[in-house]
């Protein structure tokens, strides 16, 4: 697969931007090809690298040696205020292009396309820290019964997703490119492939297993048009996309009557919350879930944490700012008789 950036057809005249459009094509492929990112991933940091490219010919920056921290300074301003034809960028989406932007220039530099990295020392902006977002107990029992329907083989299959994701912690694309073979229904695990096509082995929970196993004895079958490896298979027999799937979730989710927005990584994040409130060791969490540091997991701990002090908060008489003396003095002297 190749992902241009470039601003220009081949057929064009040269722009200003040409070195920067082949640094920009060869480390997308570099991407592809020897880092192995997903086709989502390199399509975004295309993008990405589109929109700095464009900024730089509009400033006249020509080479990748003319490039100063001033000028990357100023496209980060420039994406944080927007303009005409660019919304403003949150703080989370500029830190994404600041990423890219630092990248290419260092692969630029490793490949002798430039001397210089003008990006070396560039940071991205703050990112507030969000909680993630999770669905109660509750919220994913009625969020289950709402999948199933409709009834017959696309029900039996779309519970059989739900239960894999919310079982399984794992990612939407990991869970379409699931392979048959990639399910060991004896030893109860499946193997998939993360980020960078790292492979992981997960343990399935019985409500996983059994939905699956329903799904390929009474669904699957009748779903089946072509011969396909693939696991979850859409109504024309192919391998379901990573959108069906999103479809599949945000619809059982407004049938099951739950008022804000739900989709595949919301089940993830259940996931990881509820194994950390049940006291799953935060580094086993890490493992179910593939992240590279346990860092990024630690924001579970943060959830629960949360939590914790809400309830704290809300139940606990000394925790209201005033202490239970005082307002317990306040009472009897409310209640007493003068002289």
């Amino acid at each position: 697969m190749a992902v241009s950036a470039s601003v220009s057809s081949p057929d064009s005249a040269p722009t200003p931007n040409t070195a920067f459009s082949r640094a920009s094509d060869a480390y997308l492929a570099h991407l592809t090809v020897e880092r192995g990112l997903s086709v989502h991933t390199v399509s975004a940091y295309g993008r990405d690298l589109q929109r700095y490219i464009q900024w730089c010919a509009e400033h006249g920056i020509t080479s990748l040696d003319a490039l100063t921290t001033a000028d990357l300074g100023d496209f980060s301003a420039a994406l944080a205020t927007g303009d005409e034809d660019h919304p403003a960028l949150s703080s989370a989406s500029v830190a994404r292009h600041v990423v890219t932007v630092r990248g290419l220039h260092r692969f630029a530099l490793a490949e002798g396309l430039s001397t210089t990295d003008a990006a070396a020392a560039w940071r991205p902006p703050a990112i507030p820290r969000r909680l993630p977002k999770s669905l109660t107990y509750d919220e994913i029992e009625r969020l289950l019964v709402a999948v199933a329907q409709p009834v017959g083989s696309q029900g039996l299959r779309d519970v059989a997703l739900v239960e894999f994701l919310y079982g399984t912690g794992t990612r939407i694309d990991e869970a379409v490119r699931l392979d048959l073979d990639d399910v060991d229904m004896d030893e109860r695990v499946v193997k998939v492939r993360g980020k960078g096509d790292r492979q992981r082995l997960l343990p399935m929970g019985g409500a996983a297993m059994s939905s699956l196993q329903t799904y390929l004895h009474d669904g699957r079958p009748l779903l089946t048009k072509v011969a396909t490896p693939a696991m979850f298979i859409n109504l024309r027999g192919r391998r379901m996309s990573r959108q069906s799937a999103w479809t599949v979730v945000a619809g059982a989710a407004r049938r099951a009557g739950i008022d804000r927005p739900v989709s595949p990584h919301t089940l993830r994040h259940s996931f990881a919350t509820h194994l950390v409130e049940r006291g799953a060791d935060v580094r086993v969490v890490q493992e179910l879930l593939g992240h590279a540091s346990v860092t990024t997991t630690q924001i579970y701990t943060r959830v629960t944490v949360e939590a914790l002090r809400e309830v704290y908060a809300t139940t606990h008489p000394r925790a209201l700012g005033q202490s239970g003396a005082s307002a317990q003095r306040k009472r009897g002297a409310s209640g007493m008789i003068g002289p």
